[in-house]
């Protein structure tokens, strides 16, 4: 390897480079109270805790099953009453990621910051810290029906197991977000999701594809399935999937596991850091490396063939 390619590695070293994911295709069925979402939480969390992974990532918006016991005559009013579960919710990951050892995405719970109603996603450190990200493009549904704000700030956060980023659903399908967080580093992104019909489904996994070939980085996306009696939330289509860059160190089809269709599971992948670091500077194609910023800068121009 040469000195200029020695210079492109990451100064970041994880501390363990094989790294577990648990991806959670949460059921979200009817509930009463709040204790009936906690223990379908905490038996979710054993069934993954057993398998000892590093990250375990749950849905986006799949905190919405406490919807089913609440007055949502007004939706709009009804969302954001969920954020009075807020504390309770921090409460109960941070005390699960502890318990397990393990670093917990807590999907995405719609929160009230500062007056505003935000799509946050939740990390929880085995540690007792709590991080968040805010979801940054909001679908029209939320801008429509749930009248919500989008979040502002990206983040990319270091932990033992890599450097991690959070992409909540629709903001994987905006490859400017993926590319400034792996120029940062990055080496999973999480994408919580959320989609009700098949179209919807894939627009997000083709997505996963491409910014994990785009960025040579490992894409870990899951969602809820069922579906509840609650407007908006009345269908589901989920699959999860831990993907991977596309050349010949990875799963053939850039798949290291995925999940049946709209069934309550858990999929688990070991994926490799080391991989990463390699295949960016010796790849069969290095795009991390390629870019042409120098030409992204210059304006496009208009040809008329007429």
């Amino acid at each position: 390897m040469s000195t200029t390619d020695l210079a492109r590695e990451p100064a970041h070293k994880p501390q363990q480079t094989t790294v577990r994911i648990a991806a959670v295709q949460y059921l979200l069925r009817a509930i009463s109270d709040w204790d009936g979402f906690e223990n379908q939480v905490r038996f979710v969390m054993k069934a993954a805790g057993d398998y000892k992974p590093q990250f375990v990532m749950f849905p986006e918006i799949f905190t919405t099953q406490l919807l089913s016991f609440m007055d949502t005559s007004d939706l709009r009013s009804a969302v954001r009453e969920m954020d009075s579960y807020t504390g309770r919710y921090i409460a109960l990951f941070t005390e699960l990621a502890a318990h397990w050892g393990v670093h917990i995405i807590g999907g995405s719970h719609p929160t009230i910051t500062n007056g505003r109603l935000l799509n946050t996603a939740y990390l929880f450190t085995p540690g007792g810290k709590v991080f968040t990200q805010d979801k940054i493009h909001l679908t029209r549904w939320e801008k429509e029906k749930w009248k919500g704000d989008p979040g502002n700030e990206l983040k990319v956060f270091e932990t033992p197991y890599g450097r991690i980023s959070i992409l909540i659903c629709y903001d994987i399908e905006f490859p400017e977000l993926s590319r400034k967080v792996c120029e940062q580093g990055a080496d999973i992104i999480f994408v919580p999701s959320c989609t009700d019909d098949r179209q919807g489904f894939w627009r997000v996994r083709y997505c996963c594809h491409a910014r994990a070939i785009e960025n040579q980085v490992y894409v870990a996306v899951t969602g809820t399935v069922g579906n509840l009696a609650v407007e908006g939330l009345g269908l589901h289509f989920g699959q999860a999937a831990i993907i991977t860059p596309s050349d010949f160190p990875f799963a053939r089809d850039g798949i290291a596991a995925e999940g049946v269709p709209n069934m309550e599971q858990i999929v688990i992948a070991d994926v490799d850091l080391g991989k990463l670091v390699s295949n960016r500077v010796n790849g069969t194609t290095i795009p991390l490396y390629d870019k042409r910023v120098d030409v992204y800068a210059n304006d496009v121009e208009i040809v008329s063939t007429v």
